[in-house]
This record gives structure tokens, sequence and C-alpha cells, in this order.
């Protein structure tokens, strides 16, 4: 089978742009590619939401980030871009974090421009490192690759601290330092239509939920230069809708049997999971029948 990372290669080097759901965990994995997307991305917020119950402040570690990333990418199989937040460290940790996502069979990882701790890019209270030091962050983390497919995807921050020119500056800089891809955070309206032509080369574009960046359809970003689509927390915002509209069910009537219907059932939930390949591996290797999964 092709890499992930040669696959993803190919999806930018193709017209239009990929589309990456975004999920933080194996179960919507699954769901992402059930739905037939050719790219998933993780989402470092919502990675923290599921972990830990927090808020995207910088309270996760490089190993907690790499072990949601390898579910992830094993469960969906398809190809993985995992934020990286900002290395978790200098330029040695730096390496250590392309090494830790490459075995955990991601495809690409997006490297960002803030100190530590940093912030989720959609809050304000960001703070920059110079550009010298991310330069050479993303020198690093290029020596580091052992598959020379990987994307590294350089992310600045810049528009929020030190304005739109000084943004691009830096993206600029990054590209020559050895990114793959560009990711300039949390443009908006205005600002979308002047990047493509100043920056060139593959863009990402965040469909963030904080509306700071507009929801625009995917062809309007293929026509604004843009080549990869996040879209980090939109199924987890759904799924938190859903539950509440659940669990308020249930503690005003005592009882779920009014809205049992309107959920996956038990089978369509295991089928999800992959019960089908549980039972064709059980009578391929002489599981007896009577000790097989089954319905």
């Amino acid at each position: 089978m092709m890499r992930t990372t040669t696959r993803l290669r190919e999806l930018i080097a193709r017209s239009g742009a990929v589309m990456a759901p975004g999920v933080a965990d194996a179960l919507n994995a699954k769901l992402v590619k059930r739905h037939g997307f050719e790219a998933i991305y993780m989402t470092g917020a919502g990675t923290t939401a599921v972990r830990l119950g927090m808020p995207d402040v910088g309270l996760l570690t490089m190993t907690e980030m790499i072990d949601n990333a390898a579910r992830i990418a094993d469960a969906s199989g398809l190809p993985l871009i995992a934020d990286a937040d900002n290395g978790y460290g200098g330029v040695l940790n730096v390496r250590r974090t392309v090494q830790g996502y490459e075995r955990a069979g991601a495809a690409a990882m997006h490297l960002e421009d803030q100190v530590i701790p940093k912030r989720c890019g959609h809050l304000a209270g960001k703070q920059l490192v110079p550009v010298e030091e991310m330069t050479a962050k993303l020198r690093a983390a290029a020596d580091a690759r052992s598959d020379a497919d990987f994307v590294l995807i350089a992310r600045t921050d810049a528009i929020a601290v030190e304005g739109f020119d000084a943004a691009l500056e830096r993206a600029g800089r990054y590209r020559e330092a050895g990114a793959d891809v560009l990711f300039v955070e949390a443009p908006n309206a205005e600002q979308l239509p002047k990047i493509a032509s100043r920056l060139g080369g593959p863009l990402l574009y965040n469909m963030a939920t904080s509306g700071k960046t507009p929801f625009l359809p995917k062809e309007e970003i293929e026509r604004l230069g843009f080549k990869i689509i996040i879209y980090p927390n939109w199924v987890m915002l759904a799924a938190i809708r859903a539950a509440s509209e659940v669990l308020a069910t249930l503690k005003e009537t005592g009882t779920i049997a009014d809205i049992a219907s309107e959920v996956p059932s038990f089978r369509e939930f295991f089928d999800l999971l992959g019960m089908p390949e549980v039972q064709e591996l059980e009578a391929r290797y002489g599981v007896t029948e009577n000790s097989r999964a089954k319905y």
C-alpha cells in the first residue's frame, strides 16, 4: 500500500483543495473514513478537551499528543495532519516530536511560532518566539524526517500579535527554512485574498469555529489559493449538542425510550467499530462457534 505521507503529497499536488475534518479520538476517525474523506486532522484543542476536559492553553505533552495521533491514524487509515503545537521545547525537542509523529503514522504535522505555554490560535493572549528561533525549529524538523514525504506545515500566529504584514513576512521566512505548507492563522475576510498572491505555494485554511476566519465553501477557498482545509472541532461540537439533548431528555423524563429510535442502534454502533472484521477474523483463525463475537 502507498504510504499515507506519499498519498497526502499527491492530494496536495492535484487540482483543488483537500478537506480534512478534525477529530480527537478513534471513534470519530472511523466516521470520517466512512463518509469518504481522503484526509483527516487531529485537533489539538479537541484532544485537550477529550483528554483533560480543559481549554487549549498548552497543557498537553508531546507524548500525549503523539499517542492520540497514533490512535486516530490507525483507526482511520487516512493521511493524518496532526497538530504539534510549538514542538514542545527547543530544536532538539522538535526533532524528537517529528520522529514521534512519524512513528505514530501521521502524514503531516503543523508547528507554530508561539512561546510555551501556547494558546489556541483563536484566543487572545498569544506571544511569539523570535523569527530566528522558529526558523531554527523548522530546519531541525526538516532534518529530523526519516520519510522525505512527511509534510511539514509551518503555522504563524502573528496576525493577532504583530499584524498581517508581519505574519506574511514570517510565513515567507518559514518556507525558506523548509516548510512544505504555510498556515497563516486567523485571517479575516479582507486579508484572505492577499495571502496566496504574497506567499504562493501550498497553503492551509483553518475553518475554526470561532468565526474569525469566514465559513467559506470549498470552491471559494480553492479560488483563494488554498490547498488544505481543516475543520478542527465541528464534529466534536455536533456531538456535544446531541449528547446534551439526550442527557436533558433523560433528566427531565427519567426514560430513554422516547429517543432510542433517534440514535444509532446497538448493531450500527458495533458495525462502525469493525464488528464484521472481528467476526471474519475469528472465523478465519478457528475460534469455536460458541466463543465467537456475534449479535
